[in-house]
C-alpha cells in the first residue's frame, strides 16, 4: 500500500528535500532537515525514536512510501528488533524515501498549505491548531511527545507559530 499525506491534504503536512541538482548545501540542507525531524520526535532527547514514529514523520515530510518497503528498512536498521533507532539509522531509512524538489516549488506548496491552516489570514496559526494537526498524522503521540514537539517549534513561546517558524520547522532552515 503507498502512503502520502500533503498539507494540502486536511490531514497534511510536507516537509521536502531541497532543489534538483545534487550539490554539498543540498546534502547539508537535507540532512539539517533530517536532524529537525529527528529531534522533533525524540522528545526525551535520547538519541533514539520509536520506529513506529518514522512513518509519521515520512507523512509530515510529505514523503511516499511502501510499507512493507519501510518495515524492511527499519528490520534492516533495528536488527535486534528493540523497536528505537538512532538518528543514523533514521537517516538510512528517510532517505531512500526522500524525494527532490525544487526549493521555489516547495515554498509555494508551503505557503499554500499554511495559507489553508490560518484562515483568518492573520498570519500565524495557533499551536493548539498544530498541535492537532501533529496528532491527526499519529495517534501514537502522547500530550507529553506533542507539548515537546510545540515547544521545539514554537522557540518564542507565544502560542502561536508564524509562517517563518512554520518554514524553518518544515525546512529545517
Amino acid at each position: 500500500m503507498l502512503v502520502h499525506k500533503s498539507l494540502l491534504e486536511p490531514e497534511l503536512f510536507v516537509m521536502s528535500a531541497s532543489h534538483k541538482g545534487r550539490t554539498d548545501t543540498d546534502d547539508d540542507q537535507k540532512m539539517a532537515m533530517l536532524r529537525k525531524a529527528f529531534q522533533m520526535f525524540d522528545t526525551t532527547k535520547s538519541g533514539y525514536i520509536d520506529v513506529l514514529k518514522i512513518s509519521t514523520i515520512l507523512n509530515t515530510m510529505g514523503q511516499l512510501f511502501d510499507d512493507s518497503e519501510l518495515q524492511a528498512l527499519i528490520d534492516e536498521n533495528d536488527p535486534e528488533g528493540s523497536g528505537k533507532i538512532n538518528f543514523d539509522g533514521f537517516c538510512n531509512i528517510a532517505s531512500h524515501f526522500l524525494e527532490e524538489e525544487d526549493a521555489e516549488a516547495m515554498q509555494q506548496e508551503l505557503k499554500e498549505a499554511f495559507r489553508l491552516y490560518d484562515r483568518e489570514g492573520n498570519g500565524y496559526i495557533t499551536t493548539s491548531t498544530l498541535k492537532e494537526i501533529l496528532a491527526a498524522l499519529d495517534d501514537k503521540l502522547s500530550n507529553a511527545d506533542l507539548d515537546g514537539i510545540i515547544a521545539e517549534i514554537d522557540t518564542d513561546g507565544s502560542g502561536t507559530v508564524d509562517f517563518d517558524e512554520f518554514m524553518e520547522m518544515m525546512t529545517g532552515d
